[in-house]
């Protein structure tokens, strides 16, 4: 009765707007935490040491993240005030997947470029999600936030986990699809997730009906409302202790579920796992992930009433995340691998919703 209750919830906006996930999700997968670690050091980082081109990631990843933390806020209060989520949305899922399609281009040995690129998309991606979140307000009531939002995570788990299972059929079998070898295979790979990205972001653009602010303003006079009601905004967080808090611990374990995410495919190579297993554990936990995500959603309502229930949530999830990423020190097989992942996978959906 409760799964026939939520059904009856979906309608076109909150389906259009949850499908963008699914879009995203290619982009998560085959790309930021599949193909470009394990293509970045063994192909665009040969001749380099294995160090340094953890090191070269590590750095990329977290300039993308440190632009995005600068810049997004500011934006998000200019996107408010002129009601322009959506075409935010758009601009940087656009640049996003510009950037995404051009790493296919990126020879070997041309780490520079590769990683320019990747940062590249890696803000398109993140800069992206930051209006898409933002439409929730949108498509849904605030006491179905919770549900919904878990319901659009799991479609982004069942959507990057198809292509990337195509993608990785490609990589294993390239004859089959008519290609040379897995390199041409990785890189087709990289035009497959654009266009997946921008196909599945139509139906946001088109049906979602973005909701005008009462005080909406337009011309320069937008950037200038931004920056008034990004700097009220501090002034209010200065008051609200528990609201500042909140959003720094947000910040910081946020960043760590995603450093894990990403940094897992090359911390498996770096220490002699095989890549075969690696690619095959990530694409377990996407299938794995689609039903944890619904299945936090229905959580955070059994643990307690309003927040209470997402709160006891996300301190059980870093818990074991925290636990999890430990027992990665200790790791040395791939059987290991594949239980951390599936466990990760079990538990990531909550941190994040």
């Amino acid at each position: 009765m409760k799964w026939l209750l939520f059904y009856k919830k979906i309608d076109r906006q909150i389906l259009a707007w949850a499908i963008y996930d699914w879009a995203n999700s290619a982009f998560a997968t085959t790309v930021l935490a599949g193909f470009f670690p394990l293509f970045f050091k063994q192909y665009w980082s040969a001749g380099l040491a294995s160090t340094e081109s953890t090191f070269h990631l590590g750095a990329g990843n977290a300039a993308a993240s440190l632009l995005i933390v600068l810049t997004a806020p500011l934006l998000g209060a200019i996107a408010d005030r002129g009601s322009l989520r959506k075409r935010f949305l758009f601009l940087f899922a656009l640049i996003g997947i510009i950037a995404t399609a051009a790493l296919s281009g990126v020879g070997e040995g041309e780490w520079l470029a590769a990683i320019m690129f990747f940062v590249v998309a890696t803000i398109g991606f993140m800069g992206a999600n930051v209006f898409y979140d933002a439409l929730i307000v949108t498509v849904a009531k605030e006491e179905d936030w919770d549900i919904i939002s878990a319901f659009g995570f799991s479609l982004g788990y069942l959507g990057g986990g198809l292509l990337f299972a195509v993608n990785v059929a490609m990589t294993l079998s390239p004859e089959s699809f008519g290609l040379q070898d897995a390199t041409e295979a990785v890189q087709l790979s990289f035009i497959t997730v654009a266009v997946w990205w921008l196909i599945f972001l139509l139906p946001l653009m088109l049906i979602v009906k973005e909701k005008k602010s009462p005080t909406t303003v337009s011309g320069l006079a937008v950037a200038r409302a931004g920056y008034v009601q990004l700097i009220e905004t501090f002034k209010h967080l200065r008051q609200l202790r528990v609201v500042f808090l909140f959003l720094l611990a947000y910040w910081l374990y946020i960043d760590g579920v995603d450093t894990i995410v990403r940094m897992a495919i090359d911390y498996g190579l770096s220490i002699g796992l095989e890549q075969e297993h690696l690619i095959t554990a990530l694409l377990i936990t996407q299938f794995v992930g689609f039903p944890a995500a619904l299945g936090f959603g229905m959580l955070a309502k059994k643990l307690g009433p309003g927040g209470v229930g997402a709160k006891r949530g996300i301190l059980l999830a870093i818990g074991i995340y925290i636990a999890a990423t430990i027992g990665a020190f200790f790791m040395d097989t791939a059987q290991e691998f594949y239980a951390l992942a599936i466990t990760m996978a079990w538990f990531r959906a909550v941190c994040r919703h």
